[in-house]
């Protein structure tokens, strides 16, 4: 299958890898990486001319409505135009309504699983869009991927990984506090992950991405929290949550504290650039 990948960043450069070594043809493009081992087109509508399927993973709504603006028009039929990105759901459902005015089909497929998972090939997709669609891109997804779900129409996709990331967003701050509270009252770490991660109080933040080091799986709190997943990034999701719940009417207060503490974290405290989970050390150093 001829694949056109657009956006070739820490995420986009090793999914279109682990196309690329399983036998199809990939021609990228991106503004400035220049990664080994994929064919580089000198533009993104040059990329996409021959494509069967045209994959994007860029940085925001505004940056996808550019890219598609450009490519859309130079697809051939019967392509599909596959956005990987983590945008607004309004952005997701414009591309999709000018990829049909266009005669062509549109998946907005948003993924969870970091830069770990898309260099393993172990990303979950989710999927809004065409059936048709989506069966014709499944084996792709298959070979970046471990799971991929056809959530529903377009902007399916983008409203699951939203609401995903919301419930991360949150429990990390839970599990953050925790630990935190932990350590004032004398438990130790070890200790506190061995009883919560097989108890109750277990989640994905506890049990796969603990954010205490020398403690569960190796994650970035073994790493000087270096990402992994940003914390801005955190905070671009739960500002889009936010922006989602505001749009349908939806009260998610612990929603907005979360998004509230992430841009305390990421703007005032010099938290931009470190990985989400480094609210550890923050919560620790407030309960000196």
């Amino acid at each position: 299958m001829k694949i056109a990948f657009i956006g070739l960043g820490n995420m986009g450069a090793p999914m279109a890898q682990n196309l690329v070594r399983a036998g199809h043809q990939v021609a990228g493009f991106d503004t400035a990486a220049r990664p080994e081992g994929l064919t580089l087109a000198d533009s993104a509508a040059a990329a996409a001319a021959d494509a069967d399927v045209v994959i994007a993973m860029l940085p925001n709504g505004d940056i996808l409505r550019a890219v598609a603006a450009e490519v859309i028009p130079a697809m051939k039929p019967g392509a599909v135009f596959c956005d990987c990105s983590t945008v607004d759901v309004d952005s997701a459902r414009a591309v999709a309504d000018q990829a049909r005015a266009a005669g062509l089909d549109a998946l907005d497929a948003p993924v969870s699983g970091g830069v770990g998972g898309a260099r393993a090939g172990t990303l979950t997709f989710m999927v809004g869009g065409p059936e048709g669609a989506f069966a014709a891109v499944k084996p792709l997804f298959d070979i970046m991927g471990r799971k991929a779900v056809h959530c529903g129409a377009s902007g399916a996709g983008q409203a699951a990984k939203i609401c995903n990331n919301m419930i991360l967003g949150v429990t990390m701050i839970a599990t953050c506090e925790a630990f935190a509270l932990a350590d004032k009252l004398g438990l130790d770490r070890q200790k506190m992950f061995d009883v919560v991660s097989t108890s109750s109080g277990s989640s994905w933040s506890m049990n796969n991405y603990c954010p205490a080091p020398g403690v569960g799986p190796e994650s970035p709190a073994d790493n000087g929290y270096k990402p992994g997943f940003a914390a801005e990034l955190m905070l671009k999701d739960l500002n889009l949550a936010q922006a989602a719940a505001a749009s349908a009417g939806a009260d998610t207060p612990m929603g907005a504290l979360a998004r509230q503490l992430y841009r305390q974290f990421v703007e005032d405290e010099d938290g931009r650039g470190r990985d989400f989970s480094a609210m550890l050390p923050r919560f620790v150093e407030k309960n000196r």
